[in-house]
């Protein structure tokens, strides 16, 4: 496949149908950098804007989702704080997870949206309605999605991919409108 897929009107279609989005963590809510002291894993650095976002398209009724190959009980604390229920860590076959997902939930994967950056996320980003990346993800990622994001992982990424969805399916305003009453 090549970077064809990549026009946003075809982006926009895909993910106003779009009632689950998951998101990878490292490279996607995060920079991609990992901390690691004596103890292990010290810290991963979240960006707020991400967060609201993912909180709008919850309030908006669209499912929110991790999975992530990493396991890190400071996702765990970021996902509780967001109020995403659906978190799978430690998981390198995210392909199974994803079914899994979709099955606890009763949705098909035109309905199902993704955003990753590393080939580990391909065979997710293969079967979802709605894939998207990042422009710092691989070249192999980037050229497979429906949608590669300006902002970089843990710096707004995740939140520009939450308004693309709430403005596909017309619910951007009605999001805003409590912060605007």
């Amino acid at each position: 496949m090549s970077h064809a897929r990549h026009s946003t009107e075809n982006a926009a279609t895909k993910a106003s149908v779009v009632k689950l989005m998951i998101f990878d963590v490292d490279g996607i809510l995060t920079d991609g950098s990992l901390h690691f002291g004596p103890e292990g894993e010290v810290m991963k650095t979240f960006n707020v804007l991400d967060g609201q976002g993912i909180k709008l398209l919850q309030q908006a009724g669209i499912h929110t989702a991790i999975i992530s190959a990493r396991q890190s009980a400071i996702v765990a604390r970021r996902a509780a704080d967001l109020g995403i229920t659906h978190v799978k860590q430690g998981i390198h076959d995210k392909k199974t997870a994803f079914l899994e997902l979709i099955a606890e939930l009763n949705l098909s994967p035109e309905h199902c949206g993704f955003i990753g950056d590393d080939v580990i996320d391909l065979p997710v980003l293969t079967r979802v309605g709605f894939a998207a990346s990042v422009p710092n993800g691989h070249d192999e990622v980037r050229a497979r999605v429906h949608h590669v994001t300006t902002a970089t992982g843990g710096a707004g990424a995740a939140r520009e991919i939450c308004d693309f969805i709430l403005r596909a399916q017309d619910k951007y305003e009605s999001a805003l409108a409590t912060y605007l009453t």
